[in-house]
């Protein structure tokens, strides 16, 4: 007979996304169970390049600076990127990816390493966690859920059969994700019809050739054979190591193919090459048509995954964590409502399909025309004019780049607002956007004063204002910390005298600091209406 454990919720899968969301959990007080079939990390660095949000959410899972501590490339080298055309290193290049000139509007800087670094820090995190339990070796093999609970079968790394209930399972285990099929969860599939290869391989003479490059840390390659497609280099440490992905031809194996002469070829040069590993993969869009099936939710790569072109994934992963994680804490506490648990896939299902629809698809099919349209060899000049103009482009991009929840059913949005990944960065408290950094009149900034619930921000705002919105909490139960200061020293910026900011430092709420339906408002953004 198998082992029960009960526990509030229940995680398949221990990879980064579901290792966040223990620990967000975990730090809420919620009873977690995580099972993860690898005991071993996978040294594969895939998943390096960390955003401004997401090593906020590090801040607030209290392994932030052991995160940093962990990286393999210097801070000064593991920003940077540089966009070639023709081979590596070719006559044509621009900066690419400029993530700093967002850096204002966020708490913490970016940070670059490998995915199993990052892994190696959360697991020694989660581990400190008592509400927490993570069973590494551990193979899921059915899951479901009835009237009264989620459950799972397993067997544990010693062959011992356990049967995990919960309140809520959510499957963070892969974009093949099992449970996401048991659960009837339906997906849409963009095939783009590409082989890929990753290879990891030791090279110094490839270091040295790139010594003209100082701070770049990622390279992607425009062929014109390649149709919009990259050839991609990365740093794994810095001066030995590095990853590269293209497109091959399918039937391609490790035992058929000249992967040294592909290597020279895309850099336009020998050099030294030392493999660590080959291995395959196939470039292709997915996102489920929803994150939740009753008991049952998906994160991660469960719900979506797509080529990693401007190392969005994991980071998308996290914020899914990030935003599941308190709505769950919320409801089973009794400080939020069911609304909560549906507004999770309201947010976050749209928000990756534009994601990949008007970054990812978009800057291939840019790319593509791009390549098919000007040739240096048919028009050099015509060539290197729009090729000085990309830029520009790559400029728009990141700045465009601004995941906002404006159409939530949670908190108030503007009318006719879309959730969407497609925004423009701006320092005034808006609902539906993240909340921007500033610093408070004793010196901290204000996402060290924030609650771990809902966080009133009152700027010179009426005392009455304030009181009500303390007393409707009460009433409701809904955890409020308050956040008292001028509008003065910056933080004039935030447009407007009383806000009200998620656990997730989304804005749900602006005011004018006058009295209002200080109930009415909670009740909706806690998910009671």
């Amino acid at each position: 007979m198998s082992e029960i454990l009960q526990t509030q919720v229940c995680i398949v899968g221990g990879g980064p996304v579901g290792l966040g969301l223990a620990i967000s959990l975990g730090q809420r007080g919620i009873d977690v169970v995580v099972l993860e079939r690898s005991t071993e990390l996978h040294l594969i660095p895939k998943g390096q390049n960390l955003t401004q949000r997401t090593m906020e959410h590090f801040h607030f899972w209290g392994a932030e600076k052991q995160l940093r501590a962990a990286r393999t490339v210097p801070a000064e080298w593991g920003m940077g990127g540089m966009t070639t055309y023709g081979t590596l290193l070719g006559q044509y290049r621009h900066d690419w990816m400029k993530r700093e000139l967002v850096a204002p509007f966020y708490f913490q800087e970016n940070e670059r390493l490998p995915q199993y670094q990052t892994e190696a820090v959360l697991r020694a995190r989660v581990a400190e966690i008592p509400s927490v339990r993570v069973l590494y070796g551990t193979r899921v093999e059915t899951s479901g859920q009835d009237d009264n609970a989620a459950f799972c079968e397993a067997i544990t790394a010693a062959g011992e059969k356990i049967s995990v209930r919960a309140d809520y399972l959510v499957g963070c285990d892969g974009a093949r994700s099992p449970v996401r099929e048991r659960a009837g969860i339906t997906q849409n599939l963009e095939d783009h019809n590409r082989l890929m290869v990753l290879l990891v391989f030791r090279s110094e003479e490839l270091h040295a050739k790139l010594a003209a490059y100082p701070g770049k840390s990622f390279f992607n390659v425009l062929h014109p054979r390649l149709e919009g497609y990259w050839r991609f280099f990365g740093r794994v440490d810095l001066g030995t190591t590095w990853f590269f992905h293209c497109p091959v031809p399918e039937g391609t194996t490790r035992e058929n193919f000249d992967f040294k002469g592909l290597l020279h070829e895309c850099a336009g040069d020998s050099f030294d090459v030392d493999f660590i590993h080959i291995g395959f993969w196939d470039l292709r869009f997915t996102v489920a048509d929803s994150y939740r099936a009753g008991r049952i939710f998906i994160a991660g790569d469960a719900s979506h995954s797509h080529p990693p072109y401007g190392g969005y994934g994991v980071n998308t992963g996290f914020e899914d964590a990030t935003n599941l994680a308190w709505k769950l804490a919320a409801r089973l506490q009794g400080w939020g409502g069911e609304a909560l648990l549906e507004s999770y896939s309201a947010e976050r299902q749209p928000v990756f399909a534009t994601l990949a629809r008007d970054f990812i698809a978009k800057s291939i099919q840019v790319d593509r025309q791009f390549v098919e349209t000007f040739d240096p060899e048919r028009d050099r000049a015509e060539f290197e004019r729009e090729w000085a103009a990309r830029t520009g482009d790559a400029t728009v991009e990141v700045q465009s780049f601004e995941p906002n929840y404006e159409g939530s059913p949670a908190l108030f949005g503007p009318e006719g607002g879309v959730c969407s990944s497609v925004g423009k960065h701006d320092y005034a408290a808006r609902a539906g956007h993240h909340l921007t950094p500033q610093l408070l009149a004793d010196g901290r900034n204000i996402f060290e004063a924030l609650g771990d619930g809902f966080t009133l921000v009152a700027l010179g705002a009426e005392d009455d204002a304030v009181a009500d919105f303390v007393a409707a909490a009460a009433k409701l139960g809904t955890r409020l910390s308050v956040v008292r200061d001028s509008t003065e020293g910056g933080r004039e910026r935030y447009a407007s005298k009383l806000f009200l900011v998620r656990p997730d430092q989304f804005v749900a709420w602006v005011g004018d600091g006058y009295k209002t339906d200080a109930e009415g408002v909670l009740r909706r953004v806690a998910g009671f209406a």
